[in-house]
């Protein structure tokens, strides 16, 4: 059933029925969420300590610890925000090699938080905090090695794309201080709308409701904008909407900040052939197109708890 509304609401939102799909996008999430329910508020308190925990005090005491390995370029941010658009632009470069949407971040903050009875999965960053400088440079080394295996060429950089490790931006700086982090950002109602009726093979729990989604949204920008405090300068964000209407100029910005020089390549990204395993498959086999940044507005009439959540 929960597969049916799902094919149904898209079969009826590409035949311009908005009514009739978004009937369907509800009872698929709502038949989901029953049976995997998501704790918002929850959610909240869990940005709230990793808040207090990553302080500018700890970054600043940490200043030069960790690998220095310039390696990993980050993209992260909420799911259907761009970011496999992201990563196929950048993999387009001569410098820089695609991989896939790699666990070892997740991996490493589930090893850190075993060091702890606590379940509270925000429990891990104080266990990190209390590590010395020696201890964050072997962490930071052992990601290096845990990763190699996903490499399968000589350039130099790789492309680490997980959207959910926005939750650990301030582990990654902490191990790895001079790898790269871009913040893959789209306009709330588009994103969230985008991630409610998109029927994940797992995880992301927090989609199947349009309240859920929208605090969830809310929490995400709650920690960007605290790491944008405490770190400032240490995240590059990129707009979906700022890359669609000038990509160029957007493109560039990007390969700055990774200290690349421009290539024409990478504004021909739908040519290149790398595997691509996300719900973005198809679209970044295409250039750039404008008809998804207001699809949103179809449904407009029927997302008003998510707006009211935002």
């Amino acid at each position: 059933r929960v597969h049916f509304h799902f094919a149904l609401g898209k079969a009826c939102e590409d035949a311009g029925d908005f009514a009739q799909s978004f009937e369907h996008y509800a009872k698929g999430n709502a038949l989901h969420r029953a049976r995997h329910p998501h704790d918002a508020d929850r959610n909240a308190a869990r940005i709230r300590r990793l808040c207090r925990t990553y302080s500018a005090e700890l970054f600043r005491s940490r200043a030069g610890a960790g690998c220095p390995a310039p390696d990993p370029i980050f993209i992260v941010g909420m799911p259907r925000a761009g970011s496999t658009l992201l990563e196929q632009i950048l993999s387009s470069h001569s410098a820089v090699e695609g991989t896939s949407e790699l666990p070892e971040i997740l991996s490493l903050a589930k090893d850190l938080r075993a060091e702890t009875n606590a379940e509270d999965v925000a429990a891990y960053a104080e266990v990190l905090a209390q590590k010395g400088p020696e201890q964050l440079r072997k962490l930071g080394e052992g990601y290096i090695e845990r990763t190699r295996i996903q490499r399968k060429t000589d350039r130099p950089f790789f492309i680490d794309k997980m959207p959910n490790n926005f939750l650990h931006v301030g582990m990654i700086h902490l191990l790895l201080p001079n790898a790269k982090i871009i913040d893959a950002r789209r306009d709330a109602m588009a994103c969230c709308f985008s991630n409610f009726k998109q029927h994940y093979a797992r995880g992301q729990r927090f989609s199947y409701d349009l309240r859920d989604m929208g605090r969830f949204y809310r929490d995400y920008v709650d920690l960007m904008a605290h790491f944008d405090e405490v770190l400032p300068g240490r995240i590059h964000r990129v707009v979906y909407e700022r890359m669609v209407e000038d990509t160029e100029a957007e493109v560039r910005k990007v390969l700055d900040y990774c200290g690349l020089p421009f290539e024409p390549a990478c504004l021909r990204f739908f040519e290149n052939e790398r595997p691509v395993r996300t719900a973005s498959s198809e679209q970044v086999r295409q250039p750039i197109y404008r008809h998804g940044v207001d699809q949103w507005r179809h449904f407009e009439p029927w997302l008003g708890p998510l707006r009211e959540a935002l």
